[in-house]
């Protein structure tokens, strides 16, 4: 394998098929370790039957039952002692939502996941999912998929930028099989590696064929009446009417990045206060799970055992399939506490060390607060807004774009989700609104604004200014210089160079057209032999063939020139006689261009951050 580079397609194809049929099998484990802990500690120890996604499939039987709100409680917080103590024992670099430390392993640690971390975390998350902790499937998938390219790449003894491609092709596959949305997997894993619109084009190909095949595989251990079949079910159809009704789409922009900042500040706060405490992770994740537990427990209680309030806790899915399918059967102020109180059970669980992802309970707040506003204009201005529940999927894709940075993944996999297109125009304006005015914020610290300010790229950075650069800009064209014919002695040579500071001597001929170069350090090995001075000329010193650079050539390719012979000095031919001389071209001169230009990059990026 290591014998094949980068344009060697078949490589990629083959490693991307691979890895996206162990991703495939490691969502497939996921998804059925998750409804069996389900089953058995939420349904038949506490009671708690969620309601969820139509197409979203469980292998083992319904049961019906009464909620025992203290064994929820047990439930939860035994369910956060064991992931934490386990993840704490284990593999540390496992708590959280997963995502980011995906995302710090690329950029960081040259795409290194020890082996040992998604196995933990397939447990651990699956362990706090299915015991009611309020996150999501796409980070503990993300990295898992992640640790699966990372290894299979250590395996195979590729080099650090192969493993960063695996990598995120990994993630992307991971990402694609669970939520069902291939495509959107392969964006995903090239756009949210980075905080501005920015996109790791190496990655996007490995990685739509490994969703491609992790989606098939993931889709054939489902039955057939729901395989292949959007999380949200097909039948979820609505209809954009007319342009002015990106009007009321504009306003739910502006409610979603207010509610935006506002659960990734809560979720920043709670992470840095459990960060704070020092206490066994295991503690704090009880702690966590606990917390949460009361306080869904409390919204329960208090909007008269409503059982859609209870969504606040686990995924939420079944809330945004109502949203969508029944949302007069859904009130203003239910839909607001769920948003609003599920920013805090994810804040509690996940910001606590929990094993758990931040997308899919984005997609429940966003959507929550995309359907209160949608009703809400409904009934200001019937006739204007006449699909309150459409604006329940805008608010999905519009709210975690602006959180996560990632609005073309996130606008397609909001669409793969709900197999509905028709909403593709105000879902892109309302992403596109919230990821301009969101900007300062982000759901993920390790992601980093460019390409140019990873230290993945940092080679690619030298190499993309030198390329914009040409010789024609740095070297001197006035500068004198001192040209020997070819049949100077070496004593006229060696005298010469007690009187010029000059380094390197382009040899001519009668016609002034070079023929060779020598520099001084070449005359030196001849300074205590005098007697060969009379005998010997410029052309028993000269080097040949000459290493020249003509003005159009750009910095890049002069560098290499210089390193190639490790030497200090190109001459500067033109380009239609590379025997003639214009001038020559100076290492530091190079040098000092690029620092310049890196220098005017650097305040430039400044006075824009401004």
């Amino acid at each position: 394998m290591r014998s094949f580079h980068m344009p060697a397609a078949g490589k990629w194809m083959l490693l991307a098929m691979l890895i996206g049929l162990l991703a495939g099998l490691a969502a497939i484990l996921f998804e059925t370790m998750i409804s069996t802990a389900q089953h058995f500690a939420l349904n038949r120890a506490a009671g708690f039957i969620m309601t969820e996604a139509e197409a979203q499939y469980s292998p083992l039987p319904d049961v019906e039952g009464e909620l025992a709100p203290l064994g929820l409680l047990a439930v939860l917080t035994l369910g956060g002692l064991v992931a934490g103590w386990l993840t704490w024992r284990f593999a540390p670099e496992a708590a959280g939502p997963g995502t980011d430390a995906t995302i710090d392993a690329y950029h960081n640690k040259r795409g290194d996941i020890a082996t040992r971390i998604p196995i933990v975390k397939i447990i651990t998350a699956s362990i706090t999912l299915g015991t009611g902790g309020s996150g999501g499937r796409e980070g503990p998938i993300a990295q898992i998929g992640a640790g699966i390219g990372s290894w299979l790449a250590k395996r195979l003894h590729l080099s650090d930028r192969d493993r960063r491609i695996l990598l995120a092709t990994g993630m992307g596959a991971g990402v694609g099989a669970i939520f069902r949305a291939p495509l959107a997997g392969a964006l995903f894993a090239g756009e949210i590696l980075y905080r501005d619109a920015e996109f790791e084009s190496d990655v996007i190909i490995p990685a739509a064929v490994a969703s491609t095949i992790a989606y098939s595989v993931f889709c054939f251990s489902l039955p057939p009446e729901i395989r292949f079949v959007p999380v949200f079910g097909d039948e979820v159809q609505f209809v954009f009417n007319s342009p002015l009704e990106l009007i009321p789409y504009g306003l739910l922009a502006l409610v979603l990045v207010a509610a935006g900042v506002l659960y990734i500040k809560s979720y920043n706060w709670i992470q840095q206060g459990f960060q704070n405490i020092r206490l066994p992770l295991y503690v704090k994740t009880a702690t966590g799970a606990f917390l949460a537990g009361l306080v869904g427990l409390g919204l329960y209680y208090s909007g008269g055992k409503n059982p859609q309030l209870l969504t606040v806790l686990s995924g939420g899915y079944g809330m945004l399939q109502s949203a969508f399918s029944a949302p007069e059967k859904i009130a203003i102020s239910t839909l607001l506490a769920v948003a609003f109180i599920k920013m805090l059970t994810t804040s509690l669980t996940i910001g606590s060390g929990g094993s758990g992802g931040v997308f899919g309970p984005s997609l429940v707040i966003g959507g929550c607060i995309g359907g209160a506003v949608g009703k809400t204009l409904q009934g200001i201005a019937p006739y204007f807004v006449t699909q309150p529940a459409a604006f329940s999927v805008v608010g999905m894709a519009g709210f975690f774009a602006g959180c996560a940075r990632a609005p073309f993944s996130t606008i397609l996999m909001v669409t793969e989700m709900t197999g509905n297109y028709q909403l593709l125009l105000p879902t892109m304006w309302v992403s596109t609104l919230c990821f301009l005015m969101m900007r300062p914020w982000t759901l993920y610290a390790k992601q980093v604004p460019t390409r140019l300010d990873s230290p993945a790229h940092r080679g690619d950075f030298i190499v993309d200014v030198l390329e914009g650069m040409i010789v024609e800009d740095v070297y001197q064209h006035h500068r004198k210089l001192r040209m020997i014919q070819e049949s100077t002695s070496l004593n006229e040579i060696v005298h010469l160079l007690a009187k010029t500071s000059q380094r390197y001597f382009p040899v001519v001929d009668k016609q002034e057209k070079l023929v060779g170069i020598f520099s001084s350090d070449d005359v030196r090995s001849y300074l205590y032999d005098d007697v060969i001075w009379e005998i010997a000329n410029a052309r028993d010193v000269m080097s040949t063939p000459v290493i020249t650079i003509t003005p159009q050539d750009d910095l890049n390719t002069a560098l290499s020139r210089f390193t190639s012979l490790n030497i200090d000095e190109l001459p500067v031919v033109a380009p239609e006689d590379p025997q003639t001389i214009l001038g020559v071209l100076r290492r530091k001169e190079t040098i000092a261009a690029y620092n310049r230009r890196r220098l005017e990059h650097k305040q430039a990026t400044a006075d824009a951050a401004r």
